[in-house]
Formats: C-alpha cells, sequence, structure tokens
C-alpha cells in the first residue's frame, strides 16, 4: 500500500531571519526522511503588518521595532551566525529598506501555480538577506519572478492590480486567528504545529511520526 502524502503547511515571511534558516532547516529534515512522501504549502504571515505597501527605511524601522539600530546589532549578529551555520548569508547591513511583504507572498502564490513556490521563496529572501535588494521595488520583484521561470511581463502586470491581495492578507489573517504568533510555524497535516526554526532532526522525527499517525487512520 502506497503512503498518503504528509501536508506541511510552512507559516512563514519572506523579511523574517529564521524563516530563512528555517527554511533550509525543514529542507534538510526532509533529506532525512526520503521514504515519506510530503505535499509542502507555503502559506504567508506578516511579521511587521504595520509596515505601510510602499515600505520605510530600515532605519526608521529599526528605531520603531527594537528603539535603536544599534539595539538590533546584538540581536543580529546571533541570527547571522545562526544562518552561516546552515549555509546561508545574512547581511543586514546591506539591507536600506523594509517591504511590506504583500507582493511577495502574492508571487510565491503564484508560483506555486507551476510548483515553483519553495524556488520563488528562496529567491526573494536571498535578495533581501543576502544582497540587500529592495522588495518594495517592482523591476526587483519582477526580475526575481523571472529568475524562477514565471513570465516577467504577466507579472508586472498582476503586481500592478489587487489580485490576490485579499487571498494572502486572509491566509496570513487564518494562520494568526489559529494562534500562529512566532514564525516560522509548522503544520503538519493541519493538525500539529511545531514553532520556531527547530533542528533539522527534531522535525524529521514530528514528520515520520505524524505521517505514521495519519497512515494509520487512513488503513482503520
Amino acid at each position: 500500500m502506497s503512503l498518503k502524502p504528509l501536508k506541511i503547511d510552512i507559516v512563514s515571511d519572506v523579511v523574517c531571519p529564521w524563516c530563512y534558516i528555517g527554511k533550509r532547516r525543514i529542507e534538510d529534515a526532509l533529506a532525512l526522511v526520503p521514504d515519506v512522501p510530503v505535499e509542502v504549502h507555503f502559506r504567508p504571515f506578516f511579521l511587521n503588518p504595520w509596515v505601510p505597501r510602499e515600505g520605510i527605511s530600515r532605519e526608521e524601522y529599526l528605531k520603531t521595532k527594537f528603539g535603536s539600530v544599534d539595539a538590533y546589532k546584538g540581536i543580529a549578529a546571533r541570527v547571522v551566525g545562526a544562518a552561516k551555520e546552515e549555509g546561508l548569508v545574512y547581511r543586514p547591513d546591506l539591507v536600506q529598506r523594509q517591504p511590506n511583504t504583500t507582493d511577495c507572498h502574492r508571487m510565491i502564490h503564484w508560483a506555486e501555480a507551476i510548483g515553483k513556490a519553495a524556488e520563488m521563496k528562496q529567491r526573494l529572501m536571498e535578495l533581501y538577506f543576502r544582497d540587500g535588494g529592495d522588495l518594495t521595488e517592482t523591476e526587483v520583484l519582477v526580475k526575481a519572478a523571472a529568475d524562477v521561470g514565471l513570465d516577467a511581463d504577466d507579472v508586472r502586470r498582476r503586481l500592478a492590480t489587487d489580485e490576490d491581495v485579499a487571498l494572502v492578507s486572509g491566509q496570513a489573517q487564518e494562520a494568526a486567528d489559529k494562534g500562529v504568533s512566532g514564525v516560522p510555524t509548522y503544520v503538519f497535516a493541519q493538525k500539529y504545529a511545531v514553532s520556531g526554526a527547530q533542528a533539522p532532526e527534531l522535525l524529521a522525527r514530528a514528520i515520520r511520526q505524524v505521517s505514521a499517525e495519519v497512515n494509520a487512520q487512513a488503513a482503520e
């Protein structure tokens, strides 16, 4: 009997450094359980819903959120180190603008239609954390979409509309309503949630346990 795929919803935000790290860790976890079939979906979350659609300067953001630019430096150093351990680069000094991530989440949703949601998410995160890319710039977003195989002109046209703004906002609200407050949060089989960028071994164990339970119930 073939196993029923385990549904994994990854609730996270593009500008959340622990989500950047957590994405790599869940990928490493999945590599530890190659025999478990899974179906992964990326779900939106707004880490900073108060940031306006046009974004704000990074300096203004850090002052508002952490009290001062210097206050973030100690936090940043820890995150930079954690990212490095996963083979990821985080350069907080390069980030000049803090975006509102509505458009990023729309693009991840559009990329899912061609099976490229993970690639789209990764590209946007790399642009932001590694390259200091301005995710409020339409052309930066359009190029990122083209990089993963979406049609640039189509994405440019859709970004100029409100297409799926209500959808991603609704999904983010739904996650918040279900009690998700810290991200990344991994939801297994729509009923078990693991919060935080946990170690791959712990995530792999959870994947195996929940998959076994889901398939045992399906066999009853």
